[in-house]
């Protein structure tokens, strides 16, 4: 993939290595509940107690939350890790940067040819943990998009998982992960991820992932499009580089997820769409390169 000429985003938030004072407070406290049993076997304990609620309360009337403290986390602020990126981690960055970019510049390209504005997101890069408008997530889960913030959160460390893990490497490979979490702000843009919570709502839990992976497959297709426009417009595209896309998108299929997992495949619970799917769909916004033959939630065979 053709990158390192484009312009980088101004709208990346780097949280790498960073960590919130109130984590540590939460681990302050597990200490303080071990030895909560032991502290009221004693007067001097008791005592201890005591103070420490005088202390809290009084705080409180004052408007000073003095309990991070006691707990040994400080205030609600961030702490900067110490810890230089290499090049390499760099260099990663910059990447996700530079695709953000290319998909400001294509979707805010086709809102206008529809007479509408498109609203960027936010990039968030983070490392290990995260705090979002959604709430508190690790790694573990990987990118995702939250609606409440409007911004995307990545570790970069996913990128690695992909390519070991899943068996998926390759530049355009990562940027479809991210073109697909872009697709989920575009749906939030257009009102469709509104729409689907809301006919969600009172639906049984089959009913609920049955529009979960018409959202999601969507995305997958919005992602192709953002692909087709781009390589249009400013030929971002090598050989291969298409290839690499579409084996990301097998390779998180909810099918084939189950069975790595060493699970039955259950197409009840699937969230996301299965292998092929999630490929064909994406294939299909790159080749048109029409986000109007991205409706999903109306098409009668996914």
């Amino acid at each position: 993939m053709r990158w390192r000429d484009g312009r980088r985003s101004d709208n990346v938030e780097d949280r790498r290595g960073q960590t919130s004072r109130y984590a540590a407070a939460g681990a302050g406290s597990a200490v303080l509940l071990r030895f909560l049993p032991m502290l009221f076997r004693s007067k001097m304990g008791r005592t201890i107690l005591i103070v420490g609620v005088i202390l809290i309360f009084g705080g409180k009337m004052l408007g000073i939350d003095i309990l991070p403290f006691l707990l040994g986390g400080g205030s609600p602020t961030t702490v900067e890790s110490q810890r230089e990126f290499t090049e390499a981690e760099q260099e990663l960055a910059d990447f996700t940067s530079v695709v953000l970019a290319d998909t400001e510049d294509t979707w805010k390209a086709i809102f206008a040819e529809r007479g509408a504005d498109y609203r960027e997101p936010t990039l968030v890069l983070f490392t290990g943990q995260v705090q979002s408008a959604c709430g508190f997530a690790s790694a573990a889960v990987g990118p995702f998009y939250c609606p409440g913030d409007e911004k995307v959160y990545i570790d970069l460390t996913f990128f690695d998982d992909l390519a070991r893990r899943f068996g998926a490497p390759g530049d355009f490979a990562q940027a479809y992960v991210l073109a697909h979490e872009v697709g989920h702000h575009v749906q939030t843009v257009l009102g469709i991820s509104q729409e689907v919570r809301r006919l969600g709502q009172g639906r049984s839990k089959q009913e609920v992932n049955a529009l979960s992976v018409r959202q999601e497959l969507q995305a997958d297709c919005f992602a192709g499009v953002w692909g087709h426009i781009a390589h249009r417009e400013r030929q971002i595209l090598e050989p291969g580089d298409l290839d690499e896309a579409l084996q990301a998108a097998t390779a998180i299929g909810d099918d084939r997820l189950q069975r790595q997992a060493g699970g039955q495949v259950v197409p009840d619970s699937f969230t996301h769409g299965t292998s092929e799917q999630r490929a064909r769909w994406f294939r299909r916004g790159f080749e048109t390169g029409n986000i109007d033959n991205c409706n999903t939630f109306e098409a009668r065979q996914l």
